[in-house]
């Protein structure tokens, strides 16, 4: 994956040099996925002369993307890799020692700050540490520690939506040193899943951005992926209307419309019009669809009649021919209660229509 897609990268290195001008201008090299300096970053070098061994030590990359050196002053390293400063860091103690080897290593990484697109619960820019926690919406904590992967990224978003084309995932990279450019990998988080292949899920670097692309997948699908550890575990939905315990509740991440009308305490007898449910769901564009069901006890988990539900879905069930006419009668008969019955109010009713 992105370990095999290599670049040419030509750039200049700034320091001290408003021309850009230095050892690697027009250098020429390969670079595979490497670790790319930015601010933030500590870093530490070790000059292998022995009696330049105190001009070495522990620094930081300030937000402008330089440090300061002793001897050579400030040097911008933002955007090289580590072999590249390092080749670039001998080049200018090389103008002061006879012998400028040394050896740069990151004592202490900068959070990585990440983009994350598409099919995700919680879509935005998110850092990323080497000691996180990481939970699905209504599922188990788990303390992950060591670099940050693509799952991780997915898992803080709230992981994904029922949705997510596990298949199209597209990481985006930047190139390093002064450019712009970026490169992109296709990743296939079902190969994770059925097979394994930790290739699809690489480490992340800063600035990566994830994009994880929309697909129509089959009611099977959905529930495998709603199992996984990359969905919410949970969701909360509004179960109104003719139901023994109406309101929010909350249910599994893969529970289809009938269970949840049961969770609610199930419709209630003669009120409810079992085959009048709808289901309201409110889109990401602020859009909303509004569809109907009808409550089939034998019917397994369907897209046309009985449809997995989603975070904050409306499931309404509406109330029957009888529910409508007892409660009209009873909004009649309540001014008047003390006076007459229902039953009597209905004579009259009817004596008056006779008559008219």
């Amino acid at each position: 994956m992105l370990g095999d897609l290599m670049t040419s990268v030509q750039y200049a290195a700034a320091s001290g040099n408003p021309t850009g001008s230095g050892p690697f201008l027009g250098h020429t090299l390969a670079t595979q996925d490497a670790y790319i300096i930015g601010p933030g970053d500590q870093l530490e070098i070790v000059l292998l002369d022995p009696s330049a061994k105190d001009l070495g030590g522990r620094f930081e990359i300030l937000n402008d993307g330089s440090a300061s050196l002793a001897l050579v002053g400030s040097v911008v390293l933002e955007g090289l890799t580590i072999n590249q400063a390092k080749l670039w860091l001998q080049d200018l103690y090389g103008q002061y020692l006879l012998r400028p080897s040394l050896n740069l290593q990151v004592t202490r990484p900068r959070p990585i700050q990440v983009s994350i697109a598409g099919e995700v619960e919680s879509p935005g820019l998110y850092s990323l540490t080497n000691s996180e926690i990481s939970q699905t919406e209504g599922g188990p904590s788990t303390t992950i520690s060591g670099l940050p992967t693509v799952v991780t990224a997915i898992q803080k978003a709230g992981g994904l939506t029922l949705n997510a084309d596990l298949r199209n995932v597209i990481l985006q990279r930047r190139l390093p040193g002064a450019t712009t450019q970026i490169r992109e990998a296709p990743l296939n988080l079902a190969l994770l899943l059925q097979q394994g292949d930790k290739t699809q899920n690489p480490f992340l670097f800063d600035g990566d951005t994830i994009m994880i692309a929309r697909a129509e997948i089959s009611d099977r699908e959905v529930m495998e992926l709603a199992a996984t550890n990359f969905s919410p575990q949970s969701i909360q939905v509004n179960i109104v209307g003719e139901v023994v315990n109406p309101g929010r509740i909350e249910v599994q991440a893969n529970t289809p419309l009938v269970e949840a009308v049961l969770a609610a305490g199930g419709p209630k007898n003669w009120r409810a019009k079992r085959s009048n449910v709808e289901l309201v769901r409110i889109n990401r564009n602020g859009s909303a669809t509004r569809e109907m069901f009808s409550i089939d006890y034998s019917q397994g988990v369907s897209s046309a009649r009985n449809p997995p539900l989603r975070n904050g879905d409306t499931v309404i069930v509406n109330r029957s021919n009888y529910a409508v006419l007892t409660d009209a009668v009873t909004a009649i008969a309540t001014p008047v209660t003390g006076l007459v019955n229902v039953w009597a109010l209905i004579q009259l009713i009817n004596d008056s229509s006779r008559k008219n």
